[in-house]
């Protein structure tokens, strides 16, 4: 266990939606979370015990929101609501992730702008990497997120 916050309370989802299990290390531009890969996860397949190797972007992803969760709570602010633009460049060498698997999944900040941002991730079980990508987010201020919110109202 880390001396962490949980997870819950480091990025804005719920049950079930929540996929990785813990913070492990957070420094300035980077994260370490560790997700076991089990049945309770909502991509897991019973039929072959496992979770398709596309999930580890969103494992990633998951992992970014608590950086960002993290450092958002050090200035006694919540979580904020971030969206996953896109990814690039995702290589994996499995085709899914087997149950029982401890997964570790790093993110490093690359470069941020008013709230766009990119981070290089990678996914590593037993120490050998099995997934890595680039992965651009967006982070819009409380003002841009109420204008979204009520833009759709329209």
């Amino acid at each position: 266990m880390s001396n962490y916050p949980s997870i819950e309370t480091l990025i804005p989802h719920a049950s079930p939606m929540i996929f990785i299990d813990e913070a492990i290390a957070i420094e300035t531009e980077s994260i370490h979370c560790r997700v076991t890969v089990k049945e309770t996860n909502l991509f897991f397949n019973p039929e072959s015990n496992a979770i398709p190797a596309y999930v580890g972007i969103e494992f990633m992803a998951q992992s970014i929101s608590a950086w960002s969760g993290y450092h958002a709570g050090l200035k006694g602010q919540a979580s904020p609501i971030g969206f996953l633009l896109g990814s690039r460049r995702y290589h994996v060498s499995v085709e899914q992730f087997l149950e029982g698997s401890v997964l570790d999944i790093y993110a490093h900040q690359i470069m941020e702008n008013n709230g766009m941002a990119v981070f290089s991730g990678r996914i590593e079980h037993k120490g050998d990497e099995i997934a890595q990508c680039q992965l651009n987010v967006y982070v819009p201020s409380k003002e841009k997120l109420q204008e979204m919110k009520t833009k759709d109202r329209k």
